[in-house]
């Protein structure tokens, strides 16, 4: 597993993108892309483009934490 060049929510932007997204989960680009099109990721699409509000990827993560998926 890669380490995440993130050390907190603070320092992520407003909207993140597939390898902002795998960046802060330590994961290779191609598994942030994969998640960006899972069904109940929380994405927004603009033109072809394809982000996560930084609140909602916050969301998403606790959610998961010590439960798995809901």
């Amino acid at each position: 597993m890669k380490e995440s060049t993130y050390k907190s929510y603070d320092e992520l932007p407003l909207f993140l993108n597939a390898e902002m997204v795998a960046k802060v989960l330590g994961v290779s680009a191609a598994s942030g892309y994969e998640l960006l099109h899972q069904k109940g990721f929380p994405t927004l699409k603009i033109g072809n483009r394809l982000v996560v509000p930084k609140e909602k990827f916050i969301q998403w993560v606790e959610e998961r934490v010590n439960g798995g998926e809901r």
